[in-house]
C-alpha cells in the first residue's frame, strides 16, 4: 500500500467539504480499481476465486470495523434504501402497530416507513429539538404499539450525534427492533453494534468510508435474522451457492441471505482497499482529527457574528458535520458564492454543511472561513 500522506490527489483549486455526501478516492482503492478493471480487459473473470478472497476479506474488515460478533452477520448490499426496505418488508406488521423515528431524517429513512402506510403502520416523527434529551424524546414517543424505532447515528442536515446505546438498552428490555442508519458514522468516528445493541446497522460505502457508490454494509444481529421473511431470491442467497445443480436448495443461514444475485465485485475492491486504509490509519485517529476540524470550525463560525452555528457542541454530540447559516443573506446566496469558489460542500436543511475528513488539511478549511468572511 502507498504511504498515508501520498492518498490524496485532491485538485489544488478545490476545497473539499462534502465526505457527507460523496468523499473522493484515496490513491489505494483508484489503483484497486484500476488494477480490477485492467485484469478484467486482459483475462475476464479468469481470477474469480481471488475475487471471492477480496470479498471474504471485506467482510472480515466490516465485521472488525464495527465489531460484529461474525463475518455471518454482514451482507453486502446495494444502497442503505436497499438495507431499510429489506428490513421494512421483510417484518410482519400487524394493523396499528407504529413505528418511532425523528423529524430531521434523510428521505431514505423516512419513505420507506412511510411506504408502509398502506400496511395500517403508522410512523412517529419526533422533534428532536423539543427536549433536552433527543434519546428521551424518542423514549418518550414509544407506546405499546410501537414495534419498531429507526434513527440516524447522525442526523445529515444538523450533524446532531445520537446515544445509540442508550436508545439500543431500551429497545433491547422493551423488545423493540432497534434500526441504525449509520452512514454519517461508519468511517467518522467509532460504532460498536454490540454496545449499542442493534438489531440492525446500514451504510453506504461512498461517505466516510471513502469508497464507490453501489456498495452498502448491511449488519444483522443473530437474533433478528430470522425474523424477516425474504422478498428477493436469486442463485447468491442460498446455502449451497455455487452448486448451480442443486435443485433442492436451502436459504442460507448467514446474513448473505439478503443478497439475491451477483455481487458489486468492482465496488467490492473499491470498498476493501479503503477499508484497509481506515484500518492502516486507525479509527481512533481518524475520529480525533475527525473532530478538531469540526471544533476548529465551531470556533470559527461562533466568532464570525455574521454567521449562526446550527450544529450541537456539546460533547458527543458531534461528528464530521458542521452546518451553519448567514445571519444576514439567504444560504443559497453564500453557498453558490462559495461553490464559484472552489469550495465543495452542500446545501442541507436550509443551511450550508461543512463535511471535511481526517484528512483535510487545516489551511483549507481556513482558506474556506476567509471567504465567507470576505462575503458576508
Amino acid at each position: 500500500m502507498t504511504s498515508i500522506e501520498s492518498q490524496w490527489n485532491l485538485d489544488p483549486n478545490l476545497i473539499y467539504l462534502n465526505h457527507a455526501a460523496v468523499s473522493p478516492w484515496p490513491a489505494c482503492t483508484v489503483n484497486a480499481v484500476q488494477r480490477f478493471a485492467e485484469e478484467n480487459a486482459r483475462v475476464g473473470s479468469l481470477h474469480y476465486p481471488r475475487w471471492l478472497k477480496t470479498e471474504a476479506e471485506l467482510r472480515e474488515k466490516c465485521c472488525r470495523l464495527i465489531n460484529a460478533n461474525h463475518t455471518d452477520d454482514i451482507a453486502l448490499l446495494k444502497n442503505t434504501s436497499e438495507g431499510l426496505s429489506i428490513i421494512a418488508y421483510g417484518l410482519d406488521w400487524n394493523h396499528g402497530d407504529n413505528i418511532v423515528s425523528s423529524d430531521e431524517e434523510f428521505p431514505s429513512n423516512r419513505i420507506i416507513w412511510e411506504s408502509l402506510k398502506n400496511r395500517g403502520v403508522d410512523f412517529k416523527q419526533v422533534n428532536l429539538l423539543s427536549s433536552e434529551s433527543p434519546e428521551q424524546a424518542l423514549i418518550n414517543a414509544i407506546d405499546q404499539h410501537t414495534r419498531l424505532l429507526s434513527i440516524s447515528s447522525v442526523q445529515y442536515a444538523t450533524g446532531l450525534k445520537i446515544d445509540l446505546n442508550t436508545l439500543g438498552k431500551y429497545c433491547r428490555e422493551n423488545n423493540i427492533i432497534f434500526v441504525v442508519d449509520a452512514i454519517q458514522s461508519i468511517g467518522a468516528h467509532t460504532i460498536d453494534v454490540q454496545a449499542c445493541m442493534a438489531d440492525f446497522v446500514i451504510a453506504d460505502g461512498h461517505k466516510w468510508m471513502m469508497a464507490a457508490e453501489g456498495l452498502a454494509l448491511f449488519y444483522c444481529s443473530p437474533q433478528a435474522k430470522d425474523r424477516l421473511k425474504l422478498n428477493q431470491f436469486g442463485w447468491h442467497m442460498v446455502e449451497q451457492m455455487g452448486d448451480f445443480d442443486n435443485k433442492n436448495w436451502q436459504i442460507a443461514k448467514s446474513a448473505r441471505r439478503f443478497e439475491c444475485g451477483s455481487p458489486n465485485m468492482l465496488g467490492v475492491h473499491a470498498l476493501n482497499a479503503s477499508l484497509g486504509l481506515i484500518e492502516q490509519v486507525g479509527m481512533e485517529k481518524i475520529e480525533s482529527k475527525i473532530k478538531q476540524n469540526s471544533e476548529f470550525l465551531f470556533e470559527e463560525i461562533n466568532n464570525n457574528h455574521k454567521l449562526n452555528l446550527v450544529t450541537n457542541t456539546d460533547a458527543n454530540r458531534y461528528a464530521g458535520i458542521v452546518s451553519f447559516f448567514p445571519q444576514k443573506i439567504e444560504s443559497k446566496v453564500l453557498f453558490e458564492h462559495l461553490t464559484q469558489q472552489g469550495v465543495f460542500a452542500a446545501l442541507r436543511g436550509g443551511n450550508i454543511r461543512f463535511s471535511p475528513h481526517y484528512y483535510t488539511p487545516r489551511d483549507r478549511l481556513k482558506q474556506a472561513i476567509e471567504l465567507i468572511k470576505k462575503f458576508t
